[in-house]
C-alpha cells in the first residue's frame, strides 16, 4: 500500500507542459522544486491509498474545474519563483 497524493502528480505534470513551453524561465531542480512547492500549497490535497481511489482521484481530473485550478496555481507558481529564483541565494 502506497499513500500518494494526485495532485501533487498532476502539479508536476502540469509544470513540465508549462516549462517546455517557456524556455526562458530557469528550470533547474531548484526552481522547479519551489514552482511545485508553491502550486500545491495553494491547491486542495488529494490522497489516496487505493486502487479504487485512484480511480475517483483520476476522474477528478476529467472535469472542468480541477485542470483549471491546478494549470492556474502552477502558471502563477512559475511567475513567481522565475522572478525571484531561491538558487542565486547561498544558503
Amino acid at each position: 500500500m502506497e499513500l500518494v497524493n494526485y495532485t501533487l502528480l498532476w502539479v508536476w505534470e502540469a509544470l513540465d507542459k508549462v516549462l517546455k513551453e517557456k524556455k526562458e524561465i530557469c528550470s533547474c531542480e531548484q526552481c522547479r522544486y519551489d514552482m511545485a512547492c508553491l502550486a500545491v500549497n495553494n491547491l486542495k490535497p488529494n490522497y489516496v491509498v487505493n486502487r479504487q481511489g485512484g480511480v475517483y482521484a483520476r476522474t477528478k481530473m476529467l472535469s472542468q474545474q480541477m485542470p483549471t485550478d491546478v494549470l492556474t496555481e502552477v502558471v502563477k507558481a512559475v511567475d513567481k519563483v522565475s522572478k525571484n529564483p531561491y538558487h542565486f541565494r547561498e544558503d
